[in-house]
């Protein structure tokens, strides 16, 4: 039961108990002062008495309020008179209890009142009292488990029934217009759309639509949107539903909500089942050895039951996503199940430049505008930080008050989303400037001095985001998919670059190159463990533990299989990387002092240096030097 169901089911109850309080107090409530029955027999031998009603347990009697006030203590007398007017100004009516007294009847002929006895039904009063709420307690309560329960999984207010969001096709927007870059993929589900707009094509041939459809790939790039697009070019109904919703505290739950959520699907076929991060529900049996994955593992078996018990030719297909298929049952894998892969990467710069101009058909660009360009300088971004660029450079013409999206407002895009946040209004002490302007210059003079090293875009000393207090903007030439031993190197030299700088013009070191040794570090222990780039180790893999293809988080729990003496080995030739990469930039930045010196002035002039700028500053010291 979702947010809003559960609070519409507080109010049930407490209108309920209002009603149940109202009927207590309206049907079985005094209306009447009550009173001691002492004084009552004072109030009637006073001559105050009109009229009486004499019950079982009861009397009710009106009395004339003029003159009792000596009669009555102070607080029942001002409770006689804080109630309603009877019949006449003057009058209060009362209650009394009724004790036996023989003598009443006697007291009541001679001082003159009319009186007459009632005829109570306890089983009337039992009835209001009791039995009435109680039915009505009853009932609502059986009425709110059909509700909640309807899905026939036979479990308390609906905890069993599945939690999948339909979307049926005036709501499923989505088309394969809606989604770029990713035309191999979009191919690939093709087959699954014609399925269901026509499967006697494929019934006529004796072919069998796939089950199931895995769609693998890195966040933000377009798993769910593709999904969304299938069932959206089919007309069909779409369930979504996330792997985690499948389970809860209660044991069981996992997979009665399974058998609900294909219970669903097949009254609603031909239809689309989705069930997103499907990590979170397919996870390898017998990984962890907590008890605590029992319910998990049902689940587990459960989604396996269901997905051989039903028959696709039916019209009921099931998508899934997930960034981690390597933690993936195999059960779940296998033919007959999700018999379908469909791998999507990052776009390539003609699927990012597709991708821009789909999240900018509704932004207003100046004619100045490339989107060729902005996808050139967002190499490895995914569909989503494409979508946030252009949101983001949106936003940056509109806080300047321009009419259209310029190219600047894309440049600040994208710092904005690689480096985070520009702030200008950082105190920074001169020495630190400097100190930064002399690092970013360095990583920029090595970069520019390689033959492999991507080509500086910009240079800027202007703080961004948490701990940036520069960068050093490189942007690819082309995309690339393999990278040999040459070019690793130069990506090397390139990051260690700063940190030679500061040792060079300072004779000191700062904290400032943490990020990069790290980044050096991981290369070179990557080149030497996984790459098979060292000679004394030769082409041989240590890393036992295969990292994920869509994440970049590290693995934990990594077994090491190879000795200490290797292991010695594997640090020894890292440290040699490191230091052989350290004298190669130390030999170039000692030939370029004069260039680095100037390319610190200019940033600390203006600290933001474009490649233009960075052309002619180096084309100068060049022809100042010499060199041709």
């Amino acid at each position: 039961m979702d947010g809003k169901k559960q609070q519409l089911t507080v109010w049930y109850w407490l209108g309920l108990i209002g009603v149940l309080l109202a009927m207590q107090f309206y049907l079985l409530g005094s209306r009447a002062a009550t009173i001691p029955y002492s004084e009552f027999k004072t109030l009637l031998a006073a001559g105050k008495v009109q009229q009486a009603s004499v019950g079982a347990d009861t009397i009710v009697a009106e009395v004339d309020v003029t003159g009792t006030q000596n009669l009555l203590p102070a607080a029942d007398y001002q409770q006689l008179l804080a109630r309603p007017a009877s019949t006449s100004p003057t009058l209060r009516r009362i209650v009394t209890d009724r004790v036996e007294d023989p003598q009443l009847t006697t007291q009541l002929q001679a001082a003159h009142v009319t009186y007459s006895g009632v005829a109570q039904n306890p089983w009337l009063r039992t009835l209001l009292g009791w039995i009435v709420p109680i039915g009505l307690l009853v009932l609502v309560w059986v009425w709110m488990m059909r509700r909640g329960a309807g899905s026939g999984s036979g479990l308390m207010m609906g905890v069993g029934q599945s939690k999948a969001k339909l979307y049926v096709e005036s709501q499923t927007k989505v088309r394969f217009a809606d989604v770029a870059g990713i035309d191999e993929a979009k191919q690939e589900l093709e087959e699954v759309v014609q399925f269901l707009r026509s499967p006697e094509r494929f019934r006529g041939l004796g072919g069998k639509i796939p089950k199931g459809v895995l769609i693998v790939g890195a966040p933000g790039t377009g798993k769910t949107l593709l999904a969304k697009a299938v069932a959206g070019e089919a007309g069909v109904p779409f369930l979504s539903i996330s792997g985690s919703e499948f389970v809860e505290m209660f044991v069981g739950v996992g997979a009665a909500r399974v058998r609900d959520l294909f219970a669903q699907a097949q009254q609603r076929a031909p239809c689309i089942i989705f069930i997103d991060e499907l990590d979170a529900l397919g996870k390898a049996r017998g990984i962890s050895g907590l008890n605590g994955n029992d319910e998990r593992e049902q689940t587990l078996n459960q989604l396996l039951v269901q997905m051989d018990g039903f028959d696709s030719q039916n019209g009921v297909i099931i998508l899934a996503a997930t960034n981690r298929p390597e933690i993936l049952d195999p059960a779940l894998l296998r033919p007959g199940r999700f018999d379908r892969h469909v791998a999507i990467d990052r776009p390539d710069i003609k699927g990012r430049e597709a991708i821009l101009k789909v999240h900018a058909k509704n932004v207003v660009l100046s004619p100045e505008v490339d989107l060729a360009v902005v996808a050139a300088k967002t190499p490895g971004f995914a569909g989503a930080d494409l979508a946030n660029i252009v949101n983001e450079a949106a936003l940056h013409a509109a806080r300047e008050n321009k009419k259209a999206v310029e190219p600047r407002d894309f440049d600040e895009a994208i710092d904005r989303v690689v480096a985070g946040l520009e702030k200008r209004n950082r105190v920074m002490n001169p020495k630190e400037k400097e100190t930064v302007a002399y690092h970013e210059a360095g990583h920029a003079l090595v970069a520019e001095s390689r033959a492999h090293a991507d080509r500086v875009s910009k240079i800027s000393i202007i703080p961004r985001g948490i701990g940036a207090l520069g960068y050093t903007q490189q942007l690819p030439t082309e995309d690339r998919y393999l990278l040999k031993r040459s070019e690793l190197l130069d990506r090397l030299d390139v990051l260690l670059g700063g940190r030679v700088a500061e040792e060079l013009v300072y004779g000191d070191v700062s904290t400032g190159a943490q990020d990069d040794l790290q980044r050096a570090t991981d290369m070179a222990r990557h080149m030497v463990t996984q790459y098979g780039m060292s000679e004394r180790l030769g082409q041989v893999a240590f890393d036992s533990t295969r990292p994920s293809p869509f994440l970049t988080v590290p693995q934990a729990n990594q077994s090491v299989n190879y000795s200490e003496a290797t292991a010695r080995v594997i640090d020894e030739e890292v440290g040699r990387l490191i230091r052989e990469a350290h004298d190669r930039v130390t030999q170039t930045l000692t030939q370029q002092r004069g260039s680095l010196e100037a390319l610190a002035r200019l940033l600390l002039e203006k600290e933001v240096v474009e490649r233009s700028a960075l052309e002619a500053l180096l084309a100068s010291h060049r022809g100042a030097s010499g060199v041709a």
